[in-house]
């Protein structure tokens, strides 16, 4: 049973509609206003990637132009974009454990960083 977007050429919305029967399907009526002029409109569709496309793309340069791992907020943008490019859930409170995390090892660090 597809769903199928059509436009309301009476109210001019974008509406939804669970075609039960697609060898004989009824005549679609907006819901919203109740018009009988409706144009089917294609619809996006997602495309399933493999698990190896998705390490390709993450590793792509492209994805580490703004990376600065000098900050903090910087690397907590680019771990939560690779972590939804995984189709992990990072939490809402990800930002602030990097920060912290990124803060420690800065702390860690002593003063590493000289210039000799």
């Amino acid at each position: 049973m597809p769903i199928y977007e059509y436009a309301c050429r009476t109210c001019r919305k974008r509406v939804s509609l669970l075609i039960r029967n697609i060898h004989s399907p009824a005549t679609p009526v907006c819901p919203r206003c109740g018009g009988l002029e409706l144009t089917r409109l294609l619809s996006r569709f997602a495309v399933v990637k493999s698990e190896e496309s998705r390490f390709e793309r993450m590793a792509d340069p492209s994805n580490f132009g703004d990376l600065d791992e000098n900050d903090p907020k910087s690397v907590a943008r680019w771990a939560k974009r690779m972590g939804k490019a995984m189709g992990e859930d990072v939490g809402e409170d990800f930002d602030e454990m990097m920060e912290q995390a990124m803060e420690e090892e800065g702390a860690a660090g002593g003063g590493a960083e000289t210039d000799e």
